[in-house]
This record gives C-alpha cells, structure tokens and sequence, in this order.
C-alpha cells in the first residue's frame, strides 16, 4: 500500500502545534523600511528623519523635530545623504554652507548617536570655487571605496553655458574618493554635460549606472529632471534629451528607492512648496503618483536609505526618541 505524504499539510500540522500558521510565520517577517532623510527651512536646525514601509505614506520620526544639529562650515545642514556602508555603519554628507568650498560629514552606528562632524574642505585646490552644493555619497564595490560627488560652479570655466545660468551659477560635478574617511583623493571632474547641472544622485542597475539630475538651465529654463547612462563610473556618461519629471513643474532634489520592483524618484517641486514622486520599471516609461504620496510637512530635499535587515531594533530606538 502506498502512502502520499502531503509535505504542505505536514509542515502546517507542525505550525499549529507550536501556535503558528503560515500566514502568522510570514507575517513574522521584516519588511524593509525606508528612511528619508531630509531639512526644513534653511538647514538651520539641522537632520530630519521619516520612516515608510511604502514608499508613499510616509511619517516623522522624533515629532519632526532635528535629531542633530549642524556644527561645521555655515552651521547648516542642507541635503542629507546617508548610505549604509558594508560595515554596517551609516555614512552622511551634506551642505554645510551655501558659499563655501566644502561639505560635512559625519557617521553613526544607528541614525541617533553621530560621529564629530568633520568639515571636507573639497574644492581647495579649487579657490575661486563659489560653493559645493548636494553632496551625495556612493559605495563603489569595484573598487571597494566611496565617491563622494557635489554640484560646484567655478566662474568662467564653461562660458558657453554660464550665461545661462542663474547669476552665473553654473555647476558641474565634482568628486573625491576615500576608504576610511580620513585621507581623500584629489578633487576631479566627474560630470560633465555641457550644461547646468546640480542634484544628482547614484544607483548600479546590472551593469549599468544610472544617474539621476537636474538640468539647471535658466534662459531658455529647464529645472527639470533627466537619466544619465553608463557602464563605468568614469564614464562616458549618455544624457537622455527628454526630461522625466511633470512638464512645467521646477524640480530640484531627486532621490531613488527600490520598493516592490518599482524605482521611486522623489524630488522637491520647489516653487509648489511640496513633494512629487514618479516610479519606473526600466527609466525609460514613467507613471506620476504624487497625489498618492503624504510627506511630513515643510519638508525639504535629502535622500531615501532602505534597510532590510535587522529593521526592528532600528526602528525601536527610532521611534523611542521624543517619547
């Protein structure tokens, strides 16, 4: 006589004697949690966080109150970026000065408790540098260091394009590199589209890179969103003509998250004083979803840090501070 064994009904007897179901083991499960860092005002009082299991109900941590304050350069803190190294420490930098050659950096075990800030005098040996603006951070697993990169304007480099720029404000992106945060590379070009360009930030799809701008074109305007391609770092790096981003809407700030095998560009419409997000599959087709999105109030542009594991504890002493 042969006997069938249903390994499925075997595996849900099991469950149930121990108190469990299958859909309370899943349930059991970590979701991922997104986390946005992010500044109100001027950057005066320094970093903002929010939390979103979606990526688009998004909610304060600490009653949106600052959970550090600038220290170094012009005592701002505009722009956070924070990246998770593959040493499990949290990495930021920001603008710490809207005219000044360098930004801030600091680091933490668990969003809460922070490093000494440290001021990066980036454009030293750049000295009619005008500022270091967005600075974004990007671990390099190739060559297993970071880039750090950030939109400057150096007055008369690229006279074609500075014309048309805001007052002469007309960036192109710079980078240095480091492994252990205490000695950098030499500053160098790393963008250069022979146009305006500020904001952009980093993703490795495949083998492929992906960057997301903004071209900060003035007369005639542009302020708008667009996909840059590569297969290495050091470039050449292909900007798409068409922009992605709401026709006629003035964007800054974009940032990017992978959620349920969609990309989320967020970024500040600036002039509207609120927050949009588009999701793409490929970044070529694009679908607006903003009047799905709910951000916390008077918040400005940073960057979006995923963590999929070991989300539980974070978010427990996360949601602690204020209470």
């Amino acid at each position: 006589m042969k006997i069938c064994i249903n390994k499925y009904a075997v595996f849900s007897l099991i469950l149930f004697l121990v108190g469990c179901s299958p859909l309370m083991l899943w349930q059991k499960k970590e979701k991922p949690v997104h986390i946005f860092s992010s500044f109100r005002g001027n950057g005066e009082d320094g970093l903002h966080l929010a939390y979103s299991y979606d990526g688009l109900n998004w909610t304060a941590i600490n009653q949106d109150k600052s959970v550090l304050q600038p220290e170094v350069g012009g005592k701002l803190m505009r722009d956070p970026c924070i990246i998770r190294g593959p040493e499990g420490v949290f990495h930021m930098v920001w603008t710490s000065s809207w005219q000044d050659g360098g930004i801030g950096i600091a680091h933490s075990k668990d969003l809460i408790n922070w490093s000494e800030q440290t001021f990066i005098p980036t454009m030293a040996d750049y000295p009619t540098a005008r500022n270091a603006w967005a600075p974004e951070i990007f671990y390099d697993e190739h060559q297993q260091q970071y880039i750090i990169y950030w939109a400057s304007t150096i007055p008369g480099k690229y006279p074609q394009t500075e014309e048309k720029a805001d007052k002469g404000w007309d960036h192109r992106i710079y980078a240095t590199t480091t492994r252990d945060f205490v000695s950098y590379s030499d500053t160098f070009l790393f963008f250069q589209p022979d146009f305006n360009v500020i904001d952009s930030t980093l993703i490795k799809e495949g083998e492929e890179y992906l960057m997301i701008l903004k071209d900060e074109t003035r007369y005639p305007p542009a302020k708008n969103l667009k996909v840059a391609r590569s297969l290495s770092l050091d470039g050449p790096w292909v900007v798409e003509d068409k922009p992605f981003s709401p026709e006629n809407l003035w964007v800054e700030g974009p940032t990017m998250a992978a959620i349920d095998g969609w990309y989320y560009v967020y970024f500040d419409a600036y002039i509207e004083h609120n927050y949009g997000v588009v999701k793409t599959r490929d970044f070529k087709n694009w679908q607006d979803v903003s009047h799905q999105l709910k951000m916390p109030i008077g918040m400005r542009h940073g960057s979006v840090l995923t963590i999929s594991e070991n989300v539980r504890p974070l978010m427990d002493k996360l949601l602690a501070l204020g209470n």
